[in-house]
């Protein structure tokens, strides 16, 4: 798919179908996210595969946000491996995992998967039932799959803000 029709098109999916991802369009995705930059090339990013029945149960338990999907990820990054940034009030590891994220969805719209960014959870439940080791931060939850039938976006979609309110040259 052109890049400008994927950011265009891609939308947040609020209720899936039950057909699985396939392996090899979830392994572009994961792949889509291995690429991603990272600050000093650090690649503190881990990314957790979510399908088995008893981790999506868990899942459930601590957000209501899973809207039927089979496939979650859990984007996560090691807080012992950021580059902390002059000064020494911020690191590299929450925006170093949204751009994986951010690559990840983009990749799966491309591949004709539907995806939801979600962060109604609180992480550190999400680390502790998912069992992930102690230096690890979970950033999101991704759902991944197909769109149910009748599923779409937001009413409100397609409504942007014009460059003119977002953006200024100095």
């Amino acid at each position: 798919m052109e890049f400008n029709e994927v950011v265009k098109n891609r939308y947040s999916c609020k209720k899936y179908s039950d057909r699985k991802v396939e392996a090899e369009k979830l392994t572009a995705i994961l792949e889509a996210g291995r690429l991603a930059p990272t600050a000093k090339n650090l690649q503190e990013q881990h990314i957790y595969v979510i399908q088995s029945e008893d981790a999506l149960t868990k899942i459930d338990q601590i957000t209501p946000c899973r809207y039927g999907a089979a496939t979650m990820l859990a984007v996560a990054f090691d807080k012992d491996n950021v580059y902390t940034y002059p000064g020494g009030k911020r690191d590299s590891g929450i925006e170093d995992a949204t751009i994986v994220a951010t690559h990840i969805i983009l990749a799966a719209a491309n591949e004709g998967v539907d995806s939801c960014w979600v962060n109604n959870f609180d992480p550190d439940k999400a680390a502790e039932i998912l069992d992930l080791p102690d230096n690890e931060e979970v950033l999101m939850l991704m759902d991944l799959g197909y769109a149910a039938e009748g599923a779409g976006a937001l009413p409100n979609h397609m409504k942007r803000k014009t460059l003119d309110e977002t953006v200024s040259y100095i």
